[in-house]
């Protein structure tokens, strides 16, 4: 017997503890510093130190959580790190000295840092083909809701309880966390049977010697840049370029997350509807990055007086800017995930995963230098990124796996995984 993936069981649970977790990750995430201040005591400096490092080592860790995946499943590892962020967040506000805000610290962030790659991997145990593609749009929509509503929460919550709603709000992530992990319950993923081959490190040999994924991956590195200029530049941009308030950076990134989570699904369905590669849709998104860079140049060029008029432009630019995420995200994500081998998609998706953590990494340092030079100097640097981006995955194309560049139409027997030759193109 077959049956549809959109029928396999609790699928719904993927994109509602999406939002939960966005909910969760929106309550501390826009506050970081502030938040672990005033839940720990500790000074900025120390605070800042500590969560650099923590986060640097939980990157290292990705390798390890990849190979769990692969021997356990991407839902019991998935629940072991809703675990580790409750019992994390719920211990903050105790963690007064360096020692032990560290170590609880060092845990979350490594949690914090897999989440994403066991998130995809439980993607790809769940859905295929287009089906894919739409609970991909759909979770990545819900999340950005939760985030959104997570950060206007935390604001409230302070706003009327000052320091001591830091502390409520750290055990309200904690609780977020465990709610999450409840509602995951019902969700029945489809796995291949057997484990990965072979011990971790002759599994990541194999990733390292898939080249046409390494080049997907080296191109999310560059477009992952374009998403981090949003947060990261934009603020500094406006600010200290452009001379205008710093409630315009504020007011950016909040359009970008409400544009987000109201027309991810929508711009993620029309874009599927044309029948358009993955690789060529993420081609496209990175193009539309560009376009919005090439706009903040001559924004940095005109350098508008009026608050009004700047906040006008910046709005279009942002607006562009999110268009293209919208239509790059889905595409790149579900690229990845289809072009990993399924009995090794954990290893694979961590090493995904490493792109976006290292362009975290990397951009503070990157666009304050290129700012330093000329406030349009890393606009145009970004607009290279996206070309040579979209050039990677345009040429890469034919040496992807047909059905993840293309969705086709599948249907898998139940309780087992997906059979090729049920699909048909």
């Amino acid at each position: 017997m077959t049956v549809s993936t959109a029928s396999l069981p609790g699928r719904w649970a993927l994109p509602v503890t999406a939002a939960v977790n966005g909910v969760a990750t929106g309550m501390y995430v826009p506050f970081t510093l502030v938040f672990f201040h005033h839940v720990t005591g500790l000074s900025f400096t120390v605070v800042g130190a500590v969560l650099t490092a923590t986060g640097l080592v939980g990157l290292a860790l990705l390798p390890l959580v990849g190979a769990a995946v692969d021997r356990y499943g991407a839902k019991r590892v998935q629940y072991a790190l809703y675990g580790v962020r409750v019992v994390g967040f719920a211990l903050y506000p105790f963690a007064h000295s360096l020692a032990a805000f560290a170590a609880v610290a060092l845990v979350t962030a490594a949690a914090d840092r897999a989440f994403p790659a066991v998130q995809q991997t439980l993607l790809g145990e769940v859905a295929r083909g287009g089906e894919l593609d739409r609970l991909q749009a759909a979770t990545r929509a819900l999340q950005n809701a939760g985030y959104g509503a997570g950060a206007l929460t935390a604001t409230l919550v302070i706003a009327f309880a000052g320091g001591t709603g830091y502390t409520w709000t750290a055990w309200g992530n904690a609780l977020c966390f465990a709610l999450a992990a409840l509602l995951l319950r019902p969700l029945r993923p489809v796995r291949a049977g057997g484990g990965a081959p072979g011990r971790g490190a002759a599994g990541y040999r194999l990733v390292l010697g898939d080249r046409p994924f390494l080049v997907v991956t080296g191109a999310n590195f560059l477009n992952a840049l374009n998403y981090s200029a949003l947060s990261v530049l934009v603020p500094l941009f406006v600010v200290e370029w452009l001379r205008g308030p710093a409630a315009l950076s504020g007011a950016a990134f909040t359009l970008n997350t409400v544009v987000c989570a109201a027309g991810g699904v929508y711009v993620g369905a029309r874009v599927r509807r044309t029948g358009a590669r993955r690789t060529r849709a993420a081609a496209l998104g990175g193009g539309l990055f560009a376009v919005a860079f090439a706009a903040q140049i001559v924004l940095g060029t005109l350098r508008p007086g009026s608050t009004a008029v700047l906040g006008t432009a910046l709005a279009a630019v942002v607006l562009v800017h999110t268009l293209g995420e919208l239509v790059h995200s889905p595409a790149a994500e579900v690229l990845a995930v289809a072009a990993a081998p399924e009995e090794m998609r954990g290893r694979y998706m961590a090493a995904y995963q490493m792109s976006w953590s290292l362009a975290k990494t990397v951009a503070p340092s990157l666009f304050t230098a290129l700012l330093a030079v000329d406030g349009r100097v890393p606009w145009a640097v970004l607009i290279v990124t996206s070309a040579v981006a979209a050039g990677l995955l345009l040429r890469v194309e034919r040496h992807l796996p047909a059905a993840a560049v293309r969705p086709v139409p599948v249907t898998v027997a139940q309780g087992a995984a997906a059979s090729p030759a049920a699909a048909t193109a």
